[in-house]
């Protein structure tokens, strides 16, 4: 579960860096790219997050 968060940690991050990125230079897809970032966020990365810290803090 630890090596999943991370690994969705890291995914997310990058998009949104790139997405960041691609919306200070005016490239295109950079909304699509936001977007699909903070979906990421907040519905994979910190659900996955507080559900692994909620298990090390029950055991």
């Amino acid at each position: 579960m630890k090596r999943t968060v991370y690994l969705l940690g890291f995914i997310t991050f990058f998009t949104l860096s790139t997405s960041v990125l691609f919306k200070i230079m005016h490239w295109p897809m950079a909304g699509i790219l936001l977007v699909i970032g903070f979906v990421l966020l907040n519905f994979g990365y910190l659900p996955a997050y507080f559900y692994q810290k909620y298990k090390a803090a029950a055991v």
